[in-house]
Parts: structure tokens; C-alpha cells; sequence
């Protein structure tokens, strides 16, 4: 039985870096971890307000001596595992590079959270004992060295904690929608009042449960705020973005990085509109052609929009 463990969220970010024989760098967690000797690709935690593509970079140097360049995004994943021996049960949603080596050694580490980095064809790789997400992220079949909650636990979907400045602090991922139906219009939402960016067109989509992957939570938040049914087509890219004092209905300001997945989604029998989330931050939504969308000036949409337009290529 997996005893009562206190729930927690993070966001991280992991390379896929191979080298001219196609063999993948790998890391080995030491005994310092929770689950020692088992293999994962290298990368860890996203600070505060730090991007995910330079988390990377600075992660993968720590870990293996070498430095990276990112290429481009691989994959979003998401996952729970219980670590018993320090009382938790942690949701990492896991944004995974391609990287490509610039310079530096492979080094070992002492008394660090992992200790070896080494290359591995992927035939070793599947032999080796490895975290399920470097097992997925890679399209192997090794087995789980995790050990999962039997259940999923309570956990808000709004978190804030007091910084060392005393500002709260609120880092949330969420998965936001391109959705296009067959008469070539995009599905957009606005902001309600009393909400950061109020009044501005927004995409559909918003923070992921603790527990969920985020393709699950775009196609329930799609129903949720739209009444719309759709299909993931393809992941486009990830956006990060930090309001550092952003006052919204909680009444006191509060430092948000926010990690956006954004996918392209089709609505293949698309309906009317309907905001089911009444009284949350979703206004109104709508059907809007993409040629206008594309035209909406600056100052009418959100960052996370105008970046995701930007990415499929309809701005």
C-alpha cells in the first residue's frame, strides 16, 4: 500500500541528445535519489520564471558536462510517481528537447542526484532500468522503475506560495488549443473581466489537473469552455511566460510563470458555442474566420495566443 504521501507539482525539462553512431545520452540517478540506478535522459526542474529551453541547456551541462543547443520540441508528457522516503507524491509535466552537442566532456559526479552520464544504443537502452517517461520519450518498452499512487490525489488547481520577497509565487502548466473546423475558422475565447488580460481573445485550453496528461485536459477544457468536441492533430510548441505582479480575483497580487503547451486541434462537426464554465475566467467564445483572427491587432490578444498563431503559421 502506498502510505499518505503529500502531493506536488513541477515542471521539468529533458534532452534527447544523440551523437553520430545514433546512440542516446543517458543519466543514472545515484543513491542520493529515490530510485537509484535507474537510468533517465538528462534535465530536471524549470525554475521559477526560467525557460523551459534554458532549463535545459543549464540542466544537461550540470548533469553530463556537456553543453547543448536546442533543435526543437520533441514531446510533452506527464507523469506521478510516490517517493516514500521523503513523503511525497510528485506530478512532473515533462517538455522533452531535441538538443544537439556544441563542445564539452562527459563527467561523472560525487554526491550529486545523479552520479554517471553515458552514451547507449537503444538496444542497451531498453535492457537498462529507466524512468517510464525516457522509456516513452524514446518509444521503448522498458519497464516502470516508478512507484505510482494507487490513487489520484487532492491537489488544487490554483497554488501560490510566499517568495522570499513576500510575493506570492504560482508556476502553472496548462494546454491551449489552434482549433480550426471545416470552413477554416478558429475557435477563440475572451478573458473575463477581473482576470489578467481581461477583454482580450485567448485560445481554448487552460491548466492541466494534477494527474492528467495534457492532451486529456485540452480535449476537456475544449468541451468545458466551448462545448466543442475536437481531435489533437499535432503538437505545435511550448510558450513561458512570467507576470511577475499580476493581480486577478484572488485580491493580491501574485508573481504567475506560466508553461503553455499549444497543439493544433481539428473540430470535425462543429456546434454553437457555449461557455459551460459559467462565472470562471472565460467570458465568451466564438467562431472567428482565421483570416481575421490573424489580423487582430497586438493589444487584443494574449501573448500565449499571438505566440501559438505565430507557430501555425496563421500570423
Amino acid at each position: 500500500m502506498t502510505p499518505a504521501l503529500e502531493p506536488l507539482r513541477r515542471i521539468a525539462a529533458y534532452a534527447v541528445a544523440t551523437d553520430p553512431q545514433g546512440r542516446v545520452l543517458l543519466v543514472r540517478a545515484s543513491t542520493r535519489s529515490g530510485t537509484p540506478g535507474v537510468w533517465s535522459l538528462p534535465g530536471g526542474a524549470v525554475d521559477h520564471g526560467e525557460d523551459p529551453n534554458h532549463t535545459v541547456v543549464r540542466e544537461t551541462a550540470a548533469e553530463t558536462g556537456l553543453s547543448v543547443a536546442v533543435a526543437g520540441l520533441r514531446d510533452v508528457l506527464a507523469d506521478m510517481r510516490s517517493l516514500p522516503h521523503r513523503g511525497v507524491t510528485i506530478h512532473t509535466d515533462r517538455l522533452v528537447y531535441e538538443v544537439s552537442i556544441r563542445g564539452g566532456n562527459i563527467c561523472d559526479r560525487v554526491g550529486q542526484p545523479t552520479d554517471l552520464a553515458r552514451w547507449h544504443t537503444l538496444e542497451e537502452a531498453e535492457r537498462l532500468r529507466l524512468r517510464p517517461f525516457t522509456a516513452a520519450a524514446l518509444g521503448l518498452s522498458a519497464a516502470s522503475a516508478d512507484l505510482r499512487p494507487e490513487e489520484v490525489p487532492e491537489f488544487p488547481s490554483f497554488y501560490a506560495v510566499a517568495g522570499p520577497d513576500g510575493l506570492h509565487r504560482a508556476q502553472r502548466f496548462a494546454a491551449y488549443a489552434i482549433a480550426t473546423d471545416p470552413r477554416d475558422r478558429l475557435l477563440l475565447t475572451r478573458i473575463a473581466p477581473g482576470y489578467p488580460g481581461a477583454g482580450r481573445w485567448h485560445l481554448p485550453g487552460g491548466g492541466t489537473d494534477y494527474g492528467e496528461q495534457p492532451g486529456t485536459a485540452l480535449i476537456r477544457e475544449l468541451v468545458e469552455e466551448t462545448g466543442q468536441v475536437g481531435r489533437l492533430v499535432e503538437l505545435l510548441g511550448v510558450a513561458s511566460h512570467r507576470d511577475a505582479a499580476s493581480l486577478g480575483p484572488e485580491g493580491y497580487p501574485i508573481d504567475w510563470h506560466g508553461v503553455r503547451a499549444f497543439y493544433r486541434v481539428f473540430v470535425d462537426a462543429p456546434t454553437e458555442v457555449v461557455v459551460k464554465d459559467v462565472g470562471g475566467s472565460t467570458s465568451e467564445a466564438c467562431w472567428m474566420a482565421v483570416k481575421a483572427a490573424a489580423e487582430l491587432p497586438g493589444d487584443q490578444v494574449t501573448e500565449v495566443t499571438a505566440e501559438a498563431l505565430r507557430a501555425a503559421r496563421l500570423a
